[in-house]
């Protein structure tokens, strides 16, 4: 049986064995296939005179050769020192045929893998945001397009000249259809679910409404079958289920970090809700959330030290989407990012919009006080990241895009610049985006290091990340010249996806005419909230 074939036989399979579906909104109608695109892969593509960041940790190294056969890394030849002409003897001699590309000066990395790379439509834009900012491999978290369209992404993306990232798909525990979900009653249906996940092409399962028995069952019976798996542990959940006894559980990754501080409580086992509290009350969740950090253990106690070794021990990766609330602390710096106006949809735009009625739309009235509680939970948050990773722990990246103001591609280096500020050195920063991203999805062995046999997964940036990590962004970082006028440098130049050259700045000029072509036709420009008239069909 084919995987397409599978698949549907899946969804067929539930919609007779199982309860019916929840209600759920209608999917956004599918967008075209993805562009194809790029030049390669060649027979060999030598990257001259490169630094090398590796991706393990390793300091850089340069200048480097860096030889690519069609889509695999064949050879690392160290060329010379800094400061000196490179002799041309001992450098990989060029073949007829081979594409050569002088990149003296230039810093070469592995491809970025985002552990939470929603697709959101259309998804040729999303695409083309993540690859022209280095991300060469994104994890779908819930397969929200569906399964047969998810998988079908994983095959499209998997190899050949797609404009996209490799689609690892991950499919929501129990999705029956688009965007629909329903709860699995036993642990018997359970695993059938998760056998016939696995029949059907699926990477990995994730998860957020169960009974704790068949959860425990479902990730077991994933294991067996060599799925990866994920939690997301809401508020609804993780009175029954904190990060530990996910961990416990044999679960691979922990999205955000709902869980973490519940697992800390000392001399409580719930979170302290208000009298008046309702889930269902967007404002009120995420305020409420932003003073669950101060609930927890403090750091260095002892519950805090034996928390942090008892999920190392575990091996649970961490995605804290650092990136995707920072908005709870700072609206007015999400709201006004300087790439909005130049790559941000209308529809997308529209959606960040305060909605009462829209999940991660909740700024109906958020105040200073409320900014003020959420950056005392990022400094408790970070501080535990922090501890986690000194103890072994492993903290991958993934942004969580299209939602609260977070952009896909700008999104994921911000993370990049957040955890610098919990605390990572660079380098441990760039092995959080490369190899141990790749790790959280057993595919080490072929992505996430810059080594002779690993798939030619790179980025290529001319500018030093290290020193400044605002040069992965497709805005570039600001720098005045010699003659004291401000000018932009960085950006990615070039995204090497199996061997294929990617031209990250044409990409990004591709998605400004999309989105200066859309908002053109809107009739219309992305006005504050409140400083313009509603966008039509909102309700008032």
């Amino acid at each position: 049986m084919n995987r397409s074939s599978a698949a549907v036989a899946l969804l067929l399979l539930l919609a007779v064995a199982a309860p019916p579906a929840r209600p759920a909104e209608p999917p956004p109608a599918p967008s075209p296939a993805f562009a194809t695109g790029g030049e390669g892969p060649f027979p060999r593509l030598i990257l001259r005179g490169v630094t090398l960041i590796d991706g393990t940790g390793a300091p850089p190294i340069g200048p480097m050769d860096v030889v690519i056969e069609k889509e695999r890394i064949a050879e690392l030849v160290s060329v010379g020192a800094p400061g000196v002409p490179i002799e041309a003897e001992g450098r990989p001699k060029a073949r007829p045929g081979d594409r050569e590309l002088d990149l003296a000066g230039h810093y070469l990395l592995p491809g970025f893998v985002d552990l939470y790379g929603h697709l959101h439509e259309p998804l040729d834009y999303t695409a083309k945001l993540f690859l022209a900012h280095g991300v060469t491999t994104a994890r779908e978290p819930i397969c929200r397009v569906g399964v047969p369209r998810c998988l079908e992404l994983r095959e499209t993306t998997g190899k050949g000249r797609s404009v996209a990232p490799r689609v690892v798909p991950f499919v929501s525990f129990g999705l029956s259809g688009p965007g629909a979900t329903m709860p699995l009653p036993d642990e018997a249906s359970a695993r059938r679910w998760v056998a016939e996940t696995a029949k059907a092409g699926a990477a990995g399962v994730r998860f957020r409404d169960f009974a704790p028995a068949v959860f425990a069952a479902a990730v077991d019976e994933a294991r067996k079958r060599n799925l990866r798996t994920s939690v997301h542990l809401d508020q609804l959940l993780v009175a029954r289920a904190d990060a530990l006894d996910a961990a416990r559980a044999g679960v691979d990754i922990l999205e955000h970090w709902y869980g973490l501080p519940e697992a800390l409580l000392d001399g409580a086992t719930l979170q302290d809700f208000p009298a008046d509290y309702n889930y269902n009350e967007e404002q009120q969740r995420f305020a409420a959330a932003g003073r669950l950090w101060r609930q927890a253990a403090p750091p260095g106690s002892e519950r805090w030290n034996a928390v942090v070794a008892a999920l190392a021990e575990e091996g649970l990766t961490l995605v804290p989407t650092l990136s995707l609330y920072e908005a709870n602390r700072d609206l007015m710096r999400a709201r006004t990012a300087e790439w909005h106006p130049l790559y941000t949809l209308p529809q997308l735009w529209d959606s960040f919009a305060p909605n009462r009625a829209a999940h991660a739309a909740h700024w109906f009235d958020w105040t200073t006080e409320e900014e003020t509680e959420w950056r005392r939970n990022y400094r408790l948050w970070m501080e535990f990241l922090q501890a986690y990773k000194n103890r072994g722990g492993r903290v991958a990246v993934g942004s969580d895009s299209g939602f609260m103001y977070s952009l896909h591609g700008f999104a994921y280096v911000r993370e990049l610049e957040l955890l610098r500020e919990a605390g990572f050195h660079p380098l441990e920063v760039i092995r959080a985006a490369t190899l141990d991203g790749a790790r959280a999805l057993g595919l080490d062995g072929e992505l996430g290091s810059v080594e002779p046999g690993k798939r030619a997964d790179l980025v290529v940036v001319a500018e030093n990340p290290l020193a400044n990590l605002k040069v992965l962004y497709g805005t570039g970082a600001l720098k005045l010249d010699a003659e004291n006028r401000p000018v932009r440098v960085g950006g990615v130049r070039w995204t090497i996806k199996d061997g294929v050259l990617h031209d990250a700045p044409a990409l990004l000029a591709e998605v400004r005419r999309t989105v200066a072509e859309a908002w053109a036709k809107a009739g219309r420009t992305p006005a504050q909230p409140g400083m313009a008239p509603p966008p039509p069909g909102s309700k008032p």
